[in-house]
């Protein structure tokens, strides 16, 4: 799936997490708001797009909701998240908001990152 400059996917259904010895410390049934803001189809900004598909379908499918921003046709929305790096991913729900900078390949820092995974 290639990024669209501004594209919204939801997914409906309900899946539980993983199980295992780490105990989610978010919500599980949440539904997750998660903004990437990119700068074009850079290979990177590709790249992060695609793990964190990859990412939310391992962790938390069906319980998701993805916004490409493209700050190439919309400099103005990277004030509202004070983005200062690209890629960024912004959590905007559940909150409290969270970032993650980066192309988002290193799925550890992101399940700490994004409170699934205790430290």
């Amino acid at each position: 799936m290639s990024i669209q400059h501004k594209e919204l996917m939801m997914v409906q259904s309900s899946e539980s997490w993983a199980t295992g010895s780490q105990e989610p410390v978010t919500d599980t049934t949440e539904t997750w708001r998660l903004r990437l803001y990119v700068a074009g189809r850079t290979p990177k900004c590709v790249n992060a797009f695609d793990n964190l598909k990859r990412f939310c379908e391992e962790h938390m499918a069906g319980r998701y909701e993805i916004e490409v921003i493209d700050l190439l046709e919309n400099p103005r929305l990277a004030k509202d998240d004070q983005i200062i790096a690209i890629p960024t991913l912004v959590r905007k729900l559940p909150e409290p908001l969270r970032k993650i900078i980066g192309d988002l390949s290193d799925a550890e820092r992101m399940l700490v990152g994004f409170d699934i995974k205790s430290k």
